[in-house]
């Protein structure tokens, strides 16, 4: 896969999860993302909002994040909560940087899902 094709691919992750997720979208951070492969490691710099995205170590980064190259790739064609989640909780992906703000992005997220689930229940009742 070409590097502008890994900008774009990394943009539609960002973009659906900020579709998924409204409340971050205006979220004005730097990101250091890794993707991970076999044999290689690439670096990106995303700026947020936007995205911004060059191929950079992102040494301004407030959030590193990595990800194992095919389960980003996964991720980035159905941007869903669930699906990074799981991603989470299963080891494919990781997060670090501040407390506070990994922590305020996981909260988001989380009442995010719990309201989904809530409208969810409301339909099916009705």
């Amino acid at each position: 896969m070409s590097a502008q094709e890994t900008k774009a691919l990394i943009a539609q992750a960002v973009e659906g999860f900020q579709a998924a997720v409204p409340a971050l979208a205006p979220l004005k951070m730097v990101l250091g993302l890794e993707l991970r492969g076999k044999h290689d490691v690439q670096m990106y710099r995303v700026e947020l909002p936007g995205p911004k995205i060059t191929k950079d170590s992102a040494h301004d980064a407030k959030v590193r994040l990595a990800v194992q190259r095919a389960d980003f790739n996964r991720l980035a064609a159905e941007p869903t909560t669930a699906g990074w989640r799981a991603a989470f909780e299963k080891g494919h992906a990781k997060a670090s940087g501040p407390e506070q703000l990994t922590r305020l992005i996981a909260n988001v997220v989380e009442k995010h899902d719990e309201r989904e689930r809530l409208i969810a229940q409301s339909r099916r009742r009705a």
